[in-house]
C-alpha cells in the first residue's frame, strides 16, 4: 500500500507530529509520509508556489491554527477592541483563511482538514461576558459557524470541530501551560494521541473503505437477557434501568441503518423466536424489515458470517462484529480476520457509547443512495424469495417489475457516479477511480459519454448502480473507459442492459466497432468474462489491459424482462 501523502501545517511548535501520526496510522495498517511545515510559517508555506511541504503533492493537508497564536493580545484584550472592530476581526479571519484554503485547492488536488477555534473559557468581563454585543466568545463562536456554513458543500474541505474535540476532553487541559511558555506547544502532549486518532478518520477513506454492515448478536446484546429461557416477555428492552441501554443501543443502530450502514443477524436463537420479538415486543425499534441479511440458527457464527458474505455480495472486511461473548469475538477475530470486532464492554450501559466511539463507517461522500441502502438490502431478501419460485430469469425479472433508466451525467448525479467509480470493486472493467471534478469534466466534453443506470423494481428503487464512461474521440472506434455495476444488482440482466444503450449511442452517431478493456484486480473476477459472454472478440494485452472489440454490425438486442423507461 502506498503512504497516504499528507501535508501538516498550522501554529505552534509541530515537532513530534509526523511520528505520532505514523504511528496511530500504523495501527490501522496504512502508512503515512508527513511533510512538517515550518514553524508559524503556515501561511508563508500555503503562498509560496516553490514550499517544499507541497512537493510531495499532498493528498491530505491538516490546517492547524490555534486561536492564542491567531489573536496575539487581542486573546487577554479583546474588549480593547470596539464591536465594529470585532466583528471586522471575525470578516478578516475568515477571508484570509478563505484565501488559503482556496489557493491549497488552486495548487493541489488535495482534501483540505481545516481546524475550527475552541471557544476560550475565560473572559475579562466574567459572567456578563454573554451581555456584551458580539463579545469575545460570540466572536469565535461566529467565526466557527461562518467557517462550517463556508465549506458546508464543498466536496474537499473539512472543517474539523476542535472546539468540540478540546470539550470532550476538558478544555482547562487543553494546553499545557508551562510547555506552553517553554516552547510554544499548543496542544497538550497528552491529548496528541487522541488527536492524531481524530485525524485517522480522515486518512482511512484514503486507502480503506467504509465498513458497511453490522453484524449482531441478539441474546444480551439487542435486548438483554435470553430469549430461550425468559421469554419475550422476559427479556429486558424498554423504559427501564435494565432494558434502557439495549433500547438506546436499538435507537443508535436505527440512526446508523439511516446513514446506509446496513444491519445483519448472526444469532444463536430459534429463528421464529427472535421474529416474534422483532415484530410484537411493545418496545423493539428494530424490525424485520431493517435487517438485510438473517442467520439465527444453531450453527458456529464464523460459517454464518461467510454466508451472509456470499448473501449480500459484500467482502468479510466490509462487515462488523457486536457479541457480548467473548469467547465468539474470539472465534471471528481468529478465524475471520478481515471482520473487525468490536471489543464490548461487559456492562451494557457502555454498549452506546463505545459504537458512538466507532468511526470506521465514515466516507467522503454522502449520497441519497446511501441513505435508502438498508432498505434495498431489505428489500433484496424479497427478491431473493421470489426468486427462489420463478423458473427462469425472464420470468422473474418480469414478476419483479425490473426498470431501467439511463441518463447522461448531470450535476445531480455526478456525485453519485464518482462514488460508484471510487467503492466499486467486483463487478468493474477497469477499476478506475475518478473523482467528482473528472467526472464533471468528463461529462462537459463532447467527445465523452458518461452514463449513469438507475434500477427500481415492485419492491423499491435501487438507485444509481450503473456507470459506463465512454471514449469517442475516434468517431468510428468508441472505446468504453469504465463500466461497472454495483454487485448488490447483479444477476438482473442491468449489465447488458446498460452495454446495448451504449451500444445504441454508438450506431446512432456513426461508430463502426466498440472497444473494450478488462484490467485484472484482486476482486474483479465477476467482471473478467463480459466482454467474451457478450459478443466481444478478444484483440490483445497491453501490459495487464487486455483489449476487446465488438463489430457494430451485428446486432445486440436490450435483454428480454427489463423495461427502459428513460434513454
Amino acid at each position: 500500500m502506498n503512504p497516504v501523502r499528507i501535508a501538516l501545517l498550522g501554529t505552534g511548535t509541530m515537532t513530534g507530529w509526523p511520528e505520532v501520526l505514523s504511528v496511530a496510522a500504523s495501527r490501522i495498517g496504512i502508512p503515512v509520509a508527513v511533510s512538517l511545515g515550518a514553524y508559524n510559517q503556515y501561511a508563508q508555506e500555503i503562498l509560496d508556489s516553490e514550499s517544499a511541504v507541497f512537493s510531495n503533492d499532498p493528498e491530505l493537508v491538516i490546517l492547524a491554527v490555534h486561536l492564542r497564536s491567531l489573536l496575539g493580545d487581542q486573546f487577554f484584550h479583546p474588549y480593547a477592541q470596539a464591536e465594529a472592530e470585532r466583528r471586522a476581526w471575525a470578516a478578516n479571519t475568515l477571508a484570509h483563511l478563505g484565501a488559503l484554503i482556496e489557493r491549497i485547492c488552486a495548487r493541489s488536488s488535495a482534501r483540505v482538514i481545516l481546524h475550527n477555534f475552541e471557544v476560550p473559557l475565560h473572559s475579562p468581563l466574567g459572567i456578563l461576558e454573554g451581555k456584551q454585543p458580539f463579545g469575545f466568545h460570540e466572536s469565535v463562536q461566529w467565526l466557527n459557524a461562518a467557517l462550517q456554513e463556508r465549506y458546508r458543500s464543498d466536496p474537499r474541505v473539512f472543517v474539523f470541530d476542535y472546539n468540540r474535540f478540546a470539550g470532550w476532553l476538558g478544555k482547562q487541559h487543553s494546553i499545557n501551560d508551562k510547555l506552553y511558555y517553554l516552547g510554544d506547544i499548543t496542544v497538550n502532549p497528552e491529548w496528541m494521541e487522541r488527536l492524531a486518532a481524530s485525524w485517522i478518520s480522515y486518512i482511512r477513506p484514503l486507502r480503506l473503505p467504509a465498513k458497511k454492515c453490522i453484524v449482531l448478536d441478539c441474546d444480551n446484546t439487542l435486548w438483554g437477557g435470553v430469549l430461550g429461557e425468559e421469554g419475550i416477555h422476559g427479556i429486558h428492552l424498554g423504559p427501564t434501568p435494565q432494558g434502557r441501554p439495549f433500547l438506546e443501543l436499538q435507537k443508535y443502530l436505527l440512526s446508523l441503518y439511516h446513514t446506509g450502514v446496513l444491519l445483519a443477524l448472526n444469532s444463536r436463537n430459534t429463528a421464529e423466536d427472535v421474529a416474534h420479538v422483532l415484530e410484537h415486543h411493545p418496545h423493539t425499534v428494530l424490525r424485520q424489515q431493517h435487517f438485510a441479511g438473517m442467520r439465527v440458527n444453531w450453527q458456529d457464527k464464523v460459517s454464518n458470517m461467510r454466508e451472509l458474505s456470499e448473501e449480500l455480495n459484500l467482502g468479510l472486511d466490509s462487515f462488523v462484529f457486536l457479541d457480548d461473548d467473548a469467547l465468539q469475538r474470539d472465534m471471528v477475530r481468529e478465524m475471520l480476520p478481515e471482520v473487525r470486532v468490536v471489543e464490548l464492554p461487559n456492562d451494557p450501559a457502555l454498549y452506546v457509547r463505545t459504537l458512538m466511539e466507532f468511526d470506521e463507517f465514515s466516507s467522503f461522500e454522502f449520497t441519497k443512495e446511501d441513505e435508502q441502502r438498508g432498505a434495498m438490502y431489505a428489500q433484496d431478501r424479497q427478491r431473493r424469495a421470489v426468486a427462489a419460485t420463478t423458473g427462469s430469469i425472464e420470468d422473474y425479472l418480469r414478476t419483479i417489475e425490473i426498470q431501467a433508466s439511463i441518463a447522461r451525467a448531470t450535476p445531480m448525479t455526478i456525485p453519485r457516479i464518482a462514488q460508484l467509480t471510487q467503492k466499486t470493486n467486483q463487478f468493474n472493467t477497469t477499476t478506475r477511480r475518478y473523482s467528482e471534478a473528472e467526472i464533471q469534466s468528463f461529462a462537459a466534453r463532447p467527445e465523452m459519454l458518461v452514463l449513469s443506470l438507475a434500477a427500481k423494481d415492485k419492491f423499491g428503487d435501487n438507485g444509481i448502480t450503473g456507470v459506463a464512461i465512454v471514449d469517442a474521440r475516434d468517431s468510428a472506434a468508441w472505446r468504453i473507459v469504465t463500466f461497472l455495476l454495483s454487485c448488490r444488482v447483479l444477476g438482473r440482466r442491468l449489465e447488458q442492459t446498460l452495454l446495448a444503450d451504449v451500444m445504441e449511442r454508438a450506431r446512432a452517431n456513426g461508430a463502426r466497432t466498440l472497444l473494450g478493456e478488462f484490467i485484472p484486480t484482486e476482486k474483479n473476477a465477476p467482471a473478467k468474462e463480459f466482454y467474451e459472454q457478450n459478443g466481444f472478440s478478444f484483440s490483445g494485452k497491453e501490459g495487464s489491459i487486455e483489449r476487446w472489440t465488438y463489430k457494430l454490425e451485428h446486432s445486440y438486442p436490450f435483454p428480454e424482462g427489463v423495461k427502459v423507461i428513460e434513454k
